[in-house]
């Protein structure tokens, strides 16, 4: 009955309905967004340039900034747009092509992150034969592997999203088409579709946390039998710029997932979205390179070249 014609387009209705707050939220975006390329881009000129970070380590750090910035450029910029406009529409295939894209490079960062893990586990519990096995076409089949993974997991939900039908009035309660949001407007049956994403995203989830648990444990494990205090902080140092990138990213999402319920849930929803969508993209440099002193120099390095 609230049908009324085929739905082409849908509205975003963003962070906020206050327009005091419109202006400050695009400065703030824009700066975050504007930080996060920064960084993000420059990370991966930086070890594509240097001679001394050609190793699998530094290969999947640039393939991580790069996909970072990927991930971001999906909902910032018309994000942006919109804080500045009054009308907020999307079309569906738009729509569908930032969930597409959006959950695709989600989901390949959890991959890309285990496979970081597995990197540092044969790195510490094998270093004699670790150019051997996380040889250049190991580094490229992992990471190739996680983006597969990752979209084909987004086209299914993707499809399974479009295929139904939606109401009026099209408004997604989001400041991107966020796959919930999206199905909270549809007036056909989402009961298979939230099924596929509990159980899709619970097991990516679970296999990928699962997979870095066991890494570390074997890593812990093999640092605890050096006998030089000197020499399990050297094998530990490395380890710890992945473990709090993984923290910080796995936490937001589980956070989203399982926190307690409360009357401000979508409020709740859009703070996470903006954290794991935007910040964490943009932390993430920062992480991996002011406890990386292989970096630092780096970078000293390519200033005083330029």
């Amino acid at each position: 009955e609230n049908q009324t014609g085929q739905v082409t387009e849908l509205t975003l209705v963003g962070l906020t309905d206050n327009p005091r707050l419109q202006t400050p939220l695009f400065v703030l975006f824009l700066l975050i967004y504007a930080t996060t390329l920064a960084g993000n881009l420059g990370m991966v000129v930086l070890i594509r340039s240097s001679g001394q970070l050609q190793t699998p380590m530094y290969f999947f750090l640039s393939s991580l900034s790069l996909l970072d910035a990927c991930y971001s450029t999906v909902v910032a910029p018309r994000t942006l747009v919109n804080f500045l406009t009054e009308k907020k529409t999307i079309s569906l295939a738009d729509c569908a092509a930032q969930m597409f894209f959006f959950i695709g490079f989600g989901t390949t960062e959890c991959f890309l992150l285990a496979a970081m893990a597995y990197d540092r586990y044969v790195a510490i519990c094998s270093p004699l034969l670790y150019t051997a096995i996380m040889s250049r076409r190991v580094c490229i089949l992992l990471v190739a592997g996680s983006y597969v993974l990752g979209l084909l997991h987004s086209l299914v939900h993707t499809d399974f999203t479009f295929s139904l039908s939606f109401c009026q009035p099209a408004e997604v309660n989001h400041f991107y088409c966020g796959i919930m949001p999206v199905l909270a407007l549809s007036c056909s049956d989402t009961h298979i579709n939230r099924c596929l994403i509990f159980g899709l995203a619970g097991l990516i989830e679970t296999v990928t946390i699962l997979a870095v648990l066991v890494s570390y444990a074997f890593i812990l494990s093999a640092i605890s039998k050096i006998s030089s205090a000197k020499g399990r902080h050297k094998a530990f140092s490395t380890c710890t710029s992945h473990l709090a990138g993984i923290t910080i990213f796995h936490g937001s999402i589980l956070a989203l997932n399982f926190r307690p319920s409360s009357s401000d849930v979508l409020n709740t929803d859009k703070i996470f979205a903006v954290f794991y969508s935007l910040v964490v993209p943009m932390l993430n440099p920062l992480i991996y390179s002011l406890r990386n002193r292989d970096v630092r120099n780096a970078l000293k390095e390519f200033v005083m070249w330029k």
